[in-house]
């Protein structure tokens, strides 16, 4: 394997007795030029030329898009696949660094031409999954295993994680992100960036702001309030850049308020680093804003992936004064203090071996710490031993859907499937039943090879699923009378550039409800029971059949663990734990976004979203669309359960919603402060019959005196260990008196008015087990900057 070693690295071991004396590393010269080191970025910055501070800001291409970069075929090459790469200047011993994806595990390329190695990689659980543990250790632990493969593959920042909140159902990518809770994606995304940098490597939070909709991402403009773009869509980004120090923030496509993100000062500047004290690197996401010279004022450190147009706009910018070079030289030298902590700076030997076995064994662990169980009627699960013969209903119980696609999927091995896991636990899968879905499978299949698309793009986009296979009647009935018990899996999955939509996705098909009903009334018929299992990536209609099967186990998207991690469960070999991040509604209308959401039925912009990729600008001479061009967040902080709350709207399963095998009683909480820190202690114990976890939520109801505000906001969580029956554990969540303040927009500041503060204790939003209060003497005021205001 070639060892990527720089120049300076090298150098500088052949020095290593050379010192300044003062503990800093001393600059080493190469023909009379210095070479890059930690300690001597400003010296290298007074060395190198306009034209090369300008080049290392804009990166060096992507391959299909831009090819007219010099270095292309050169920096592409490091690790294949990957997203892309920063510009070397091999003069000044500044390397090339490597940006990869994704969310769910490295996204780099698994065959090479010319070499019999497989450089395959773990695929994780989707974010959404993760954060269903309620775990934030487990979350640390996947980090670490990704940021391992992201180390020894080669890369040096991982593209991720996805923080965008759950703010409609039908968002394309909600599968990347963790909840439509701030709190819950805040702590989840600092776990997995502190799991993912203990390698060494960098990661990069993202999508900074209001990625909210895949439909027009490019050129949409998100409006919206200030409170509730500080109170629900900035609060996780913020918990995250003050727990966890992420090495770089990408910025999103959208604009918020009329301007691109990465092309406001005041969001990339003002309140990133002014008043969250960030130290790292902005980059934009692939493609993002359309003016070079204001990304570089903005703040935003590096353009990705590169193009030369932007290079000659800074350079322009720079000749006629209306950009100063105090800022190219301000981005440059946070460019540098990314690469300097490089792997690939540093000299690490990569092995192209990371223990893909051991990272198999934590994408099992995690898929099942992140299942939730919504229904159990008769404590049908655990299975008995006696249950041992199964029919599998569902095309996906047979192709079983790992994750997302896009850049957040992960080039695997292979993935485990339903009957593959079941078959692995030891039950017997119905041989007849299980051909005419393969069968079947193999028809469409071969269908849609004649008509893929073979261009970049489609590769990315998701599929149109196969139509369910429906078996006869007949065959239904003799599969009831063979077998001990039925699953039924629906399966769904959606990805990047794409939203969702409402009929055959988020509604059952036709199909799946005629199959629904008739697997659950001729099994019951026989006697017999029947299990679904939820293979989706984000919120699917339950209230119209939920009441057919005995069991619904959300299985979401685990990985190439699936099956197994399915199968543990099933068989009570793990307890299921997992609590909803997200509320499953009566009807998708309910959210009161739904009436400022993309549906599909809005009128077509007519330039095609790789035109749009590669100008980086809307189609232009037409009249704005509604929730295309613009969306208006009318319903301001009232996202997911703090909406269906206020209003009081029936749902179908409620946030932080999930069964156990065994059950739990809560003692009374004991509440201390300090110094406006309060801690909350209670004792769980476990009442049941089996060992199990707990997931703890701690929800407080503000005064609401002077600002309307929801029925009760989460502020801390706590799981516990695993505990037998009749144990106990003590657990603790803190929180301070700042986490109770509300943005207030008239006065430009963050209050936390005075007040009783009921502090409520439940296994979710709406089962509350425990209650405690606080008491706030006087207002706390702490004024911010004036940003980011909406337009009138």
């Amino acid at each position: 394997m070639k060892k990527l070693l720089n120049v300076c690295f090298i150098t500088t071991l052949l020095l290593s007795a050379v010192s300044c004396g003062n503990g800093k590393q001393p600059t080493v010269y190469i023909d009379g030029v210095p070479q890059l080191n930690p300690d001597n970025i400003e010296e290298i910055i007074g060395t190198m030329t306009t034209e090369e501070k300008v080049s290392l800001l804009i990166g060096t291409g992507m391959a299909g898009f831009t090819g007219d970069n010099p270095v292309v075929g050169e920096t592409r090459n490091l690790v294949p696949g990957a997203a892309g790469t920063t510009w070397p200047i091999p003069r000044l011993g500044i390397p090339a660094i490597v940006l990869a994806d994704g969310p769910a595990g490295l996204r780099i390329a698994p065959l090479r031409k010319g070499d019999e190695n497989t450089y395959y990689c773990t695929a994780f659980p989707i974010a959404t999954q993760l954060a269903s543990s309620w775990d934030v250790s487990l979350v640390e632990k996947v980090g670490k295993n990704i940021g391992a493969e992201v180390l020894e593959y080669g890369c040096d920042v991982l593209l991720g994680p996805g923080m965008n909140l759950h703010r409609n159902p039908l968002c394309g990518r909600n599968f990347e992100y963790y909840s439509e809770d701030p709190l819950v994606t805040g702590k989840m995304a600092a776990a997995m960036v502190k799991g993912v940098q203990s390698n060494g490597v960098g990661t990069s939070i993202k999508h900074f702001a209001i990625n909210n909709q895949e439909t027009n991402r490019m050129a949409n403009d998100a409006r919206l309030s200030t409170r509730a773009l500080r109170e629900i869509y900035l609060k996780g980004f913020e918990i995250a850049v003050k727990e966890s120090n992420p090495r770089t923030i990408m910025s999103s496509y959208n604009k918020i308020n009329g301007t691109y993100t990465s092309e406001s000062r005041d969001l990339l500047t003002t309140i990133t680093r002014d008043e969250w004290g960030f130290q790292g690197t902005v980059m934009t996401d692939w493609f993002g804003g359309t003016n070079a010279p204001a990304q570089v004022y903005a703040g935003n450190d590096l353009l990705m992936p590169g193009k030369s147009n932007q290079k000659e706009d800074i350079m322009k910018a720079l000749e006629d004064g209306s950009l100063s070079e105090e800022f190219i030289n301000t981005n440059v030298k946070r460019i540098l203090e990314l690469i300097v902590v490089s792997p690939r700076f540093r000299g690490y030997e990569y092995s192209n071996k990371p223990d893909l076995e051991a990272h198999a064994r934590v994408t099992r662990q995690a898929g099942a710490e992140g299942m939730v169980l919504l229904k159990n009627t008769e404590a049908l699960l655990p299975l008995p031993e006696n249950v041992r013969k199964v029919a599998a209903f569902g095309n996906t119980s047979y192709a079983f859907i790992a994750g997302g696609t896009g850049s957040g999927d992960v080039n695997e091995a292979y993935t485990v499937s339903l009957v593959e896991g079941l078959e692995n636990a030891g039950f017997e899968l119905d041989e007849e039943l299980k051909g005419a879905y393969l069968d079947y499978r193999k028809k469409e299949e071969g269908k849609r090879e004649k008509t893929r698309s073979r261009d970049m793009l489609s590769a990315f986009m998701p599929q149109k699923p196969f139509e369910e296979y429906l078996p006869s009647e007949k065959m239904i009935r003799q599969m009831a009378q063979n077998n001990d018990i039925a699953f039924i899996t629906i399966g769904r999955n959606s990805g990047e550039f794409m939203d969702r939509r409402l009929e055959d996705d988020f509604l059952l098909t036709a199909t799946e409800k005629e199959m629904l009903s008739k697997v659950s009334e001729i099994f019951h018929q026989e006697g017999k029971k029947v299990v679904v299992i939820l293979n989706i990536g984000g919120v699917i209609e339950t209230t119209c059949w939920k009441d057919l099967p005995d069991a619904i186990l959300l299985a979401w998207q685990g990985g190439q663990e699936g099956g197994n991690a399915v199968a543990d469960i099933l068989t009570g070999k793990v307890n299921p734990s997992g609590k909803l991040t997200m509320t499953f509604p009566v009807a998708w209308e309910d959210h009161p976004s739904s009436a400022h959401f993309p549906t599909g039925n809005e009128p077509k912009t007519g330039k095609s979203l790789m035109a749009i990729m590669e100008s980086g600008e809307p189609e232009k001479e037409r009249d704005p669309i509604a929730n295309v061009d613009y969306t208006e967040y009318k319903e301001g902080i009232f996202v997911g359960y703090r909406a269906f709350e206020h209003f009081g709207t029936e749902v179908s399963y409620p946030f932080g919603y999930g069964l156990s095998y065994t059950t739990f009683q809560y003692g009374q909480p004991e509440v201390s402060s300090r110094r406006g820190v309060y801690t909350v202690s209670l004792d769980v114990t476990n009442t049941g019959n089996l060992e199990g976890k707990e997931v703890v939520q701690l929800y407080v109801a503000a005064p609401g005196k002077d600002m309307i505000k929801p029925e009760k906001e989460l502020k801390a969580f706590a799981k516990t260990g695993l505990l037998g029956p009749g144990q106990t554990e003590k657990v603790e969540m803190v929180f301070s008196t700042s986490d109770l303040a509300s943005y207030n927009q008239e006065r430009s500041g963050w209050v936390t008015e005075p007040g009783t503060y009921e502090i409520r204790l439940g296994a979710s939003s709406a089962d509350i087990r425990s209650e405690a209060s606080i008491t706030v003497k006087k207002e706390i005021f702490q004024a911010v900057n004036n940003v980011l205001t909406p337009q009138i």
